[in-house]
């Protein structure tokens, strides 16, 4: 006997073995076993969810010599026939390649005579989408008036190309794709009958690759049962899918979260001999990036992944700023890849991209230099007085801990994973002390609307996660100058745009432009160059 493939052999015979869709099922079940029978009903959803399938089960049910029931026996000679294909009053179209009106005009001619043998005479039209506005038409006038015995059953993958008065005249349900979990269970249970040996890792790969599609994990499943010789290896599973392993893309993100071009580009290098296919790679990198931003949002949400101890490395290293950065720049980068030189250089500009782009906090708990240092780097020349007075009243060591002896806290709270009104509450505060496990911060008065129930928590719980153990805040409310981060940006801002403004006033050519015209500088038009 000639070899069936699985989507064929697993293809399910009744309601009970349809995978997922249970928001169809329910609703189906009840109409065949109440009697409350439309007489048109339209399937819709991405390829391979079970919309045909479905169908003809419902066609089996309709004409199940043992009675109309949501439990076709399976036995008869109706029901047999239909699993087979060739039972008489079920006609089956692809409207894709009968398009045109005659050809409709010729299906529905049939439509007023009794069925053959069946109870119902039952049209299953696939991709009816497909038909033209004709044969819209010519199908509508018997969706409006149909015979007793006719039941219509449609299938779509794109509803909204259908006519508002067609799908009025249906009982529409929408088929949603399958998560990778059910996907996964199910090709575990066929693994399992057709004892063939598998790896788990290699099932996650298929059902991830599936993309919502049970027929497509099939298809791939047996391609590749067939690659790796009757065995499901992972490595084998990757190796045809042109993905790569998980650890390579851990490598490529701790890369970025250390700022370590040199490391990140060697890594590509070593990944372009592996001929990978880049445009899943990206896909690959983006889908650890999303959960990555899962679990900084709730930490325990890690042990619901595979690579969770991965994934918690990373959280540490990288924060919430660059993962969300980082993923846009991903999904950016998958969509230019085809406009790139070649895919390799359109990767590696990809993850540069993320390099140059990388925000200060980028690299979590690594960065031990204060944001103050950085400001004097990125403007160029030697600090002015008040520039290196300030830099000396706020500059800690650069091998400073996370200890809390004499803390930095400018420094700090440039490496805390806030955002928002939490971030601009802790630059606006000023560190005082620590007694046990509470901190005590002051903050101008001027500021108290700032301090609310829900920023200070969400400040306690950075602090608790970057110094890993369960602090308190207090923060008192005080009128008087305090060196807060907020000031400091301030005070910076304002010596760059006075320098700017020196510059622009000093320079002959602006000089004799304000001669010759008889002009003067506005001030508030000069912006320092960042």
């Amino acid at each position: 006997m000639s070899y069936q493939v699985l989507a064929r052999k697993w293809r399910p015979h009744n309601f009970g073995e349809i995978v997922g869709q249970e928001h169809v099922l329910r609703a189906l079940i009840n109409a065949l076993d109440n009697n409350r029978l439309h007489h048109a009903f339209l399937f819709a959803g991405t390829r391979g969810v079970g919309k045909t399938t479905i169908a003809r089960i419902l066609a089996k049910s309709l004409n199940c010599e043992k009675g109309v029931s949501s439990r076709p026996c399976g036995e008869c000679s109706a029901c047999v026939e239909i699993d087979a294909g060739r039972f008489v009053d079920l006609i089956e179209v692809d409207a894709a390649s009968r398009t045109k009106v005659d050809d409709t005009r010729d299906l529905l001619d049939n439509v007023q005579y009794a069925p053959s043998r069946g109870r119902y005479k039952v049209y299953l039209i696939d991709e009816v989408h497909m038909l033209s506005t004709h044969s819209f038409n010519a199908l509508l006038k018997t969706l409006e008036e149909p015979p007793p015995h006719v039941k219509f059953l449609l299938a779509t993958t794109d509803p909204q190309k259908l006519p508002v008065t067609v799908l009025s005249r249906c009982l529409q349900f929408n088929l949603k794709r399958l998560s990778v979990s059910l996907i996964q269970e199910h090709l575990t249970h066929i693994l399992v009958a057709e004892k063939i040996p598998q790896e788990p890792a290699a099932v996650t790969l298929i059902a991830l690759a599936a993309d919502g599609s049970l027929r497509d994990a099939l298809s791939v499943l047996d391609q590749a049962i067939a690659y790796g010789g009757g065995n499901l290896k992972e490595a084998d599973v990757r190796s045809m899918l042109g993905s790569i392993e998980q650890t390579h893309v851990h490598d490529l993100l701790e890369s970025l979260a250390h700022n370590d071009g040199k490391t990140l580009l060697a890594t590509i290098a070593k990944l372009d001999e592996m001929a990978p296919d880049y445009e899943m790679l990206l896909d690959d990198i983006a889908s650890v990036l999303q959960r990555l931003a899962l679990v900084q949002t709730i930490p325990d949400m890690s042990s619901e992944f595979s690579n969770a101890d991965s994934l918690r490395i990373l959280s540490t290293h990288l924060s919430a700023e660059a993962v969300q950065l980082f993923y846009q720049i991903a999904l950016l980068g998958k969509r230019d890849l085809m406009l790139a030189p070649s895919p390799r250089s359109g990767f590696e500009m990809t993850l540069l991209r993320m390099l140059a782009f990388a925000p200060t906090s980028a690299v979590g708990k690594f960065s031990a230099q204060p944001v103050i240092k950085k400001a004097h780097a990125d403007s160029g020349g030697d600090p002015t007085p008040a520039m290196k007075n300030l830099q000396d009243k706020f500059t800690v060591a650069g091998n400073a801990t996370q200890a809390w002896q004499e803390p930095d806290w400018i420094g700090l709270v440039e490496s805390l994973d806030l955002r928002g009104a939490a971030q601009q509450l802790a630059l606006n505060c000023a560190y005082r002390r620590r007694e046990g496990n509470v901190i005590y911060l002051e903050m101008d008065a001027v500021h108290e609307h700032m301090a609310t129930e829900q920023l200070m928590k969400r400040m306690e719980d950075s602090l608790s996660r970057y110094f890993g153990e369960e602090l308190k805040l207090r923060i008192q409310q005080v009128s008087g100058d305090l060196d807060t981060p907020a000031k400091r940006d301030a005070f910076l801002q304002a010596e760059r745009l006075k320098a700017a403004q020196d510059v622009i006033s000093a320079d002959p050519k602006v000089q004799e432009l304000c001669e010759t015209f008889g002009t003067q500088i506005n001030p508030e038009l000069v912006k320092p160059v960042d």
